[in-house]
């Protein structure tokens, strides 16, 4: 079927349907737990926006900016345009993009757990070292280590979600990640709510809360299980197939290990995953290991997210309209995550790219017009009609990325890889996504400044290019196993064009030619 449809590309399964097991109470528990290095990210996410628009921390590291935000003919849309502002929220984005491509051997060889704890501890040092900072270089170095640990986080948590959950429900269960998320960058901008109003202090605890999340990470990764795929891969199949049981509530799970069996014989015959990735056999998978998170900051999500309470302020909303407005944005981040997990496995992750992309783009727009023809360089706010329909259509814009690009821009990396080429595939996501979050993080205040309020219409631009892309290039992938998730590109009217048939066929063969 051509890529242009809604529906399922109708890929033939080999031993899915011998698949046996349920949701059991052990999937939940560890996928719970594991999904709190999403809560991670967003509580850093949310928090720095709040941090970066307090008085307090401006006036004690930035005082340009602070002397700056005071004066009354500065351009609305260039009071924040400051490059070491934007170096506090852009370092840490950096320092995830160099620490996930040491991630993904630890993952490979040492388990998906230890990546998770490896992370936790790094979070910890680093929420420590901003809470406690006193100059500009302390805080950079908090930051730094926060880029280690999501790095380590980001890398292993979507890799352990695809393994550990059923076929069946791996979408939705895998959309845990972007609830947990969701759920930290709410719970970011209701703590900068509360401690804006302690004077001077109130941003310190702001930035030393991040240290709860990684606490729970750093315990719940020392006791999770490791997956079953990894422990295959690392030779320990006995202890894989236990490890399956429990998962699966059942003994009876001969033909999911035997995929698992047959993947992990072809990844470890793969020396070299990262130059491996790059053969024509594995384009497909890599073109959307790069321009699905690519395509997923581009969306301006992370620039609302940053500096809600910042762009806010810019919009003339005074410093408690500004955080109850990026708060609310928060709440219906996490509602529309909510919606996403219990449709994703329904109606399948093409549906709810486009239909979202297209709710993107329309919001956008409508809010890029209402600037530009009611709101000025130096006039003091919008009338009270015209701000209730720029939060209005700010949140709808919010719910479309959430039930959308959100989730999926993470969950669909995550299950296309085979086994031999995961930990690198992840890696290049994980790379790629912190890579742009540090060029959006960086630039966007001066691109505010440029643009004005036609940065909307930048970003809505890219959801156009992105939304063309899903509808013509990527195929469905609900309810495909992980294992046998190659055999999907060879049904694409596309891909299948470019891929080499003795690729595939030599998988669908229980991976008998492993010298690819």
């Amino acid at each position: 079927m051509a890529g242009g449809s809604f529906g399922p590309t109708g890929v033939a399964k080999e031993r899915a349907e011998q698949y046996q097991g349920k949701v059991t109470s052990y999937v939940i528990i560890a996928c719970l737990v594991a999904a709190i290095g999403g809560a991670i990210f967003g509580y850093d996410i949310g928090v720095s926006g709040g941090v970066t628009s307090m008085d307090e921390f401006l006036e004690e590291f930035f005082h340009s900016v602070y002397e700056k935000k005071k004066l009354a003919h500065e351009s609305n849309y260039c009071k924040y345009d400051d490059q070491g502002l934007a170096t506090f929220t852009s370092s840490l984005y950096l320092a995830g993009l160099v620490s996930t491509l040491v991630a993904s051997p630890v993952t490979r060889n040492y388990g998906r757990r230890a990546s998770i704890v490896c992370g936790g501890i790094s979070f910890l040092l680093g929420s420590a070292l901003n809470a406690g900072a006193v100059h500009l270089a302390m805080l950079l170095v908090g930051r730094i280590l926060l880029g280690v640990g999501i790095g380590f986080g980001n890398q292993a948590v979507p890799l352990y979600l695809s393994e550990v959950a059923p076929t069946h429900l791996r979408g939705g269960l895998n959309m845990m990640f972007q609830l947990a998320t969701t759920l930290g960058i709410f719970t970011a901008n209701m703590v900068n709510f509360g401690t804006q109003k302690l004077k001077p202090w109130g941003w310190r605890l702001s930035l030393g809360l991040a240290a709860f999340p990684a606490l729970l990470m750093t315990l719940g990764g020392y006791y999770l299980p490791e997956t079953p795929n990894s422990l295959v891969e690392r030779g320990l199949t006995e202890r894989g197939r236990r490890v399956l049981e429990k998962l699966r509530g059942t003994e009876n799970v001969n033909a999911e290990l035997q995929d698992m069996v047959d993947a992990s014989e072809l990844a470890n015959s793969i020396k070299h995953p990262f130059k491996n990735i790059m053969r024509k056999q594995y384009r497909p998978q890599l073109v959307m290991a790069i321009c699905m998170p690519m395509f997923q900051i581009l969306t301006g999500i992370n620039s609302i997210l940053f500096y809600a309470p910042v762009l806010f302020q810019t919009m003339g909303f005074g410093g408690n309209a500004s955080l109850y407005s990026s708060a609310l944005t928060g709440a219906v981040l996490v509602l529309s995550t909510v919606v996403s997990i219990s449709l994703v496995d329904r109606v399948g992750r093409r549906a709810l790219l486009i239909s979202g992309g297209i709710q993107m783009i329309i919001c956008q727009v409508i809010v890029s017009v209402i600037l530009g023809l009611k709101f000025g360089d130096t006039q003091d706010n919008l009338s009270k009609g015209y701000t209730i329909l720029v939060v209005v259509f700010i949140c709808l814009f919010v719910i479309a990325f959430g039930w959308s690009w959100g989730p999926l821009g993470w969950t669909i990396p995550s299950e296309i890889f085979p086994l031999e080429i995961r930990s690198a595939g992840q890696s290049i996501t994980v790379a790629v996504n912190l890579f742009f979050t540090f060029i959006i993080a960086q630039a966007f205040l001066s691109l505010l400044c440029a643009f004005k309020f036609g940065i909307f219409i930048f970003f809505a631009g890219w959801v156009t290019v992105m939304t063309i892309f899903v509808y013509f290039l990527l195929p469905e992938t609900k309810g495909v196993p992980i294992e046998e998730m190659t055999l999907l590109w060879k049904k694409h009217w596309f891909w299948n064009k470019l891929l080499p048939a003795t690729n595939l066929e030599a998988q669908s063969n229980n991976g008998t030619n492993s010298s690819i």
